[in-house]
């Protein structure tokens, strides 16, 4: 999709001019980081094991808690530790088994009748049944402490019984869509019964779990360690650990993939990308991911049930000037100069890899970047350009406040672009550049105008869509839901409940392009681009990595376990040769996910850097 430019040819030459000045003296900048920059490990240094893969992190967080955490490091994590009822294919997302094997329905679309996988263990040599999966829904359902993450994936629930412990019965308020068995970390029921506060356990030692690999310790700001479970369905996997070695910025991580201090490195700049380019014993992935990023924008943030709260300006509230500062930013410029063309182009927060429910981009909702448009929307919303062309309404001059990471190169070259294009508009921008904690704080209690933010989506639309209803809001101390935006309306509810009930896929997706449309005409966020999977291994030490999906997609973040499950030491002959990644190839298996994990503390927010988020 390109967005047609309505701008003066003066003013177009002028920006372009800049632009191309300014991108490249930030990449001159990056290049000459990367080849100084040291690479500062929190861990201490350690031999190389044939066996355990390294991985480069610099990622929050805040619990190792399946029930609490939706931070993109922890829910990853989860999804080694803890398998689902059902999964999603590698080679396109769709559904395939789990822990159970097959599943039916009434006639109604009610009533889903699982059977489960004989002879299951635990890590710990216990048995794994229909009970322990009945015992965490019914746990979900039954305490609000047990919901904040996934809650809304059991709200139609009406019960959930393990007749016998081969079967799993879950009877719904109402026929939906979706498969109810998705989603969902299934956790043993003789280790979390036994725990006095569980929505407060941080999960972080000696997990036991079903999935093939076992959180074995946790360091903050150092290192995450898993071990291989030997009890896991498919089998042991051929790796004895995975290592998350915590570094400081994203420059020394690209060095330790250089050095081969590490063996895998995710989440890579476009920049840092290029720079890796005929590194020795290098090997790069370019996939197309599941990714969105763009600017949230405050539209007046509330809790649940309609307090307001925070610092947002009131201007915002008002659509109109949401709709002009979309208007304003010219996304294409920004995903080929920021993102090199390492992305693609956006319309709202379900990407095109997921192209049954992406917003299409000839919906009649879609306008682009439009300066004429902007500046008409502004004057219809009673916002007057003053003398020095700042708008002024009520003796008030229009200011907004844009929220990004210090650390974040992506993120601080977005905000220098946007700056003078919201200049243009009669928006004086004040860029404040902090570190990711501040911000996270600020944005949890609504002290912001905009920010930089972004989240991973799963093939099936219906828990991002959840994210941006109105009972999903928390409050300023972060308590209740997740939300996407803050953002409530309640025609998007309603869209949200048609879809979530509707089984004809077609009618679906037109009930899904409704609510999407909607979204993007309330503007309470900007979707910039859609980024790539920008990802390097080290081709002498592991191969056999699998990709989602598997024609052109990520190793890492995916919807399941198989990015590392597959993974397996290169031969003597092909380390020596220290070509690609080795015989094996790419293996695609069937369910998915996996991302870089991180250090971080215990901070306990609702929101983190953009790249934290799933």
């Amino acid at each position: 999709m390109m967005f047609t430019h309505h701008t003066s040819r003066r003013h177009g030459t002028l920006r372009k001019g800049w632009q191309r000045c300014l991108a490249g003296a930030a990449a001159l900048a990056l290049a000459g980081s990367l080849a100084t920059a040291p690479a500062q490990a929190a861990t201490s240094e350690a031999p190389a094991d044939d066996n355990v893969l390294r991985i480069a992190t610099d990622g929050f967080v805040d619990s190792f808690n399946p029930f609490t955490s939706f931070y993109l490091v922890p829910t990853n994590t989860f999804r080694y530790m803890y398998e689902n009822l059902v999964a999603n294919d590698a080679k396109d997302g769709s559904v395939t088994e789990g822990l159970a094997t097959e599943w039916t329905t009434d006639s109604d679309g009610k009533v889903w009748t699982y059977t489960m996988r004989p002879d299951m263990k635990w890590s710990d040599d216990e048995p794994l049944t229909s009970k322990d999966v009945a015992w965490t829904y019914n746990q979900m359902m039954e305490k609000d402490e047990m919901a904040v993450a996934n809650g809304s994936l059991v709200e139609n629930f009406e019960k959930v019984e393990a007749p016998d412990e081969s079967t799993l019965v879950i009877t719904l308020k109402k026929p939906q869509a979706n498969n109810p068995g998705q989603e969902i970390p299934v956790v043993p029921e003789h280790v979390w019964s036994k725990i006095d506060k569980p929505g407060d356990f941080k999960n972080d030692e000696q997990s036991v779990g079903s999935g093939p690999f076992q959180l074995e310790s946790y360091e903050a700001n150092k290192s995450i360690t898993l071990k291989a479970n030997p009890n896991f369905w498919r089998g042991k996997p051929k790796l004895d650990e995975i290592q998350y070695r915590y570094y400081t910025n994203s420059d020394a991580q690209v060095q330790a993939i250089r050095s081969g201090e590490v063996d895998f490195i995710t989440g890579l700049s476009p920049d840092q990308f290029t720079a890796l380019e005929g590194a020795k014993n290098v090997e790069l992935n370019d996939g197309h991911g599941r990714r969105f990023n763009g600017i949230s924008i405050n539209p007046g943030v509330a809790d649940a049930k309609g307090k307001e709260f925070g610092t947002g300006n009131e201007a915002l509230k008002d659509k109109k000037v949401r709709q002009a500062i979309r208007a304003g930013i010219d996304t294409e410029t920004l995903r080929k100069q920021v993102m090199q063309d390492y992305a693609q182009p956006a319309t709202s927060f379900i990407p095109a890899v997921y192209p049954t429910w992406a917003l299409k981009p000839d919906n009649k909702v879609i306008s682009g970047f439009d300066v004429s448009k902007a500046k008409k929307l502004l004057d219809d919303a009673g916002w007057k350009e003053g003398s020095d062309g700042i708008r002024e309404k009520d003796g008030k001059k229009l200011k907004l406040r844009f929220l990004t990471d210090a650390d974040n190169p992506i993120e601080e070259n977005t905000a220098k672009f946007i700056k003078p294009w919201m200049k243009d508009i009669g928006i004086d921008l004040d860029n404040e550049s902090s570190d990711v904690d501040t911000v996270s704080e600020r944005t949890t209690k609504g002290d912001y105008d905009m920010y930089f933010s972004g989240w991973s989506i799963n093939p099936d639309p219906d828990y991002q869509l959840s994210i941006n209803t109105c009972g999903q809001r928390p409050d300023a101390d972060g308590n209740g839901g997740t939300t996407q935006d803050g953002w409530c309306n309640k025609e998007f509810d309603k869209l949200y409940q048609a879809q979530h009930v509707e089984l004809d896929k077609a009618k679906r997706a037109e009930l899904v392009q409704k609510a999407l449309a909607i979204h993007y005409e309330e503007a309470p966020s900007v979707t910039l681009w859609y980024p790539n999977q920008l990802e390097a291994s080290r081709s002498d030490r592991f191969d056999n990595f699998t990709k989602q999906p598997t024609d052109g997609g990520a190793i890492a973040n995916q919807v399941g376990y198989w990015g590392y499950a597959s993974v397996e030491p290169v031969s003597e002959e092909d380390a020596a040769g220290g070509g690609g990644l080795g015989a094996g190839g790419w293996i695609g298996i069937a369910a998915a996910v996996i991302v870089v994990l991180g250090g971080g503390g215990w901070l306990l927010s609702r929101r983190k850097k953009s790249d934290d988020r799933e």
